[in-house]
């Protein structure tokens, strides 16, 4: 049976409208934005696309989906298993030492901008990750950490560095939209030899800490010992100060008057007790 010109007509146009309709509507996801681009000029609109659905011309315009919520890249000293995806990040310290890190970046993209970081790299935002923003990392965390020595690396220094790395990668990437939320240093791995001479001074510093906060120890224990024996004599001189002064008023109080006040104090009136003439102090009448 044949089928009518017609029929076949109305068969291809309402294939035509359905595939019209269905590549002429795209849903963008929450979290991300659409990029509008003009496929006869390949300009791209200044203003990027809310989530939601969004009508194109098929044949004349396209909409690229592109990310804007928190991402975050790792790049670190690969596994055994699988060495050839190494991506840690080396260095070399003020004194030339070589040091692997294992570091860590978020980021979110501002919508505003993502118009034009896809303009200037016509790449998706792993590409983009991978490339140009890895390199970034490795040559500024070289900028900085090839200022420091490795011990401070390891220690006092590492906080300090880390907030300028984080600071250093905003103002760079700042132009192409990157909002750095978090800069990280996860592992530093510098060679053993450093490791064991560190270790090393540590010790020795620990020891001579020791020795001292010792020494402070027997220092205050021998001046409370010479604290006490000057409280000792000085309460024994002031002691035999006040002895003295009390023994000189006694012996200027001391004179006959006094002498004989006393006697007559202790006399129980008895004539007999008093034995000589030194102490005439009763006197009888003589008889006329």
């Amino acid at each position: 049976m044949k089928i009518p010109k017609q029929i076949i007509g109305i068969i291809f146009v309402v294939g035509l409208v359905i595939f019209v309709l269905k590549n002429s509507f795209i849903y963008i996801s929450p979290g991300n934005v659409g990029i509008l681009i003009n496929m006869m000029t390949g300009n791209i609109a200044d203003k990027p696309l809310d989530s939601g659905f969004k009508f194109k011309l098929v044949g004349y315009q396209d909409i690229i989906e592109y990310p804007i919520f928190m991402q975050t890249i790792v790049l670190s000293k690969a596994s055994e298993d699988n060495s050839n995806y190494n991506q840690e990040i080396n260095v070399n310290s003020v004194e030339g030492q070589p040091i692997s890190c294992d570091i860590s970046l978020s980021f979110e993209l501002d919508p505003s901008k993502v118009p034009n970081l896809y303009l200037t790299f016509r790449r998706e935002i792993k590409d983009i990750t991978q490339g140009y923003v890895q390199q970034t990392i490795r040559q500024i965390m070289q900028q900085v950490v090839g200022n420091v020595q490795v011990a401070d690396f390891l220690g006092k220094a590492k906080s300090g560095i880390v907030n300028k790395v984080q600071l250093q990668l905003q103002e760079e990437l700042k132009d192409y939209g990157f909002v750095i939320k978090q800069f990280t240093i996860n592992e530093i791995r510098p060679p053993e030899a450093v490791l064991s001479a560190i270790e090393k001074k540590n010790i020795m510093a620990q020891d001579a800490l020791r020795s001292k906060n010792q020494l402070k120890k027997v220092e205050f224990e021998a001046q409370q010992e010479v604290e006490k024996a000057r409280g000792r004599a000085e309460s024994i001189l002031n002691q035999a100060t006040s002895q003295a002064q009390a023994n000189k008023i006694l012996s200027k109080s001391i004179n006959p008057t006094f002498v004989k006040y006393k006697a007559i104090e202790k006399w129980s009136g008895k004539l007999s007790e008093i034995g000589s003439s030194d102490m005439p102090f009763i006197q009888q009448n003589k008889t006329k």
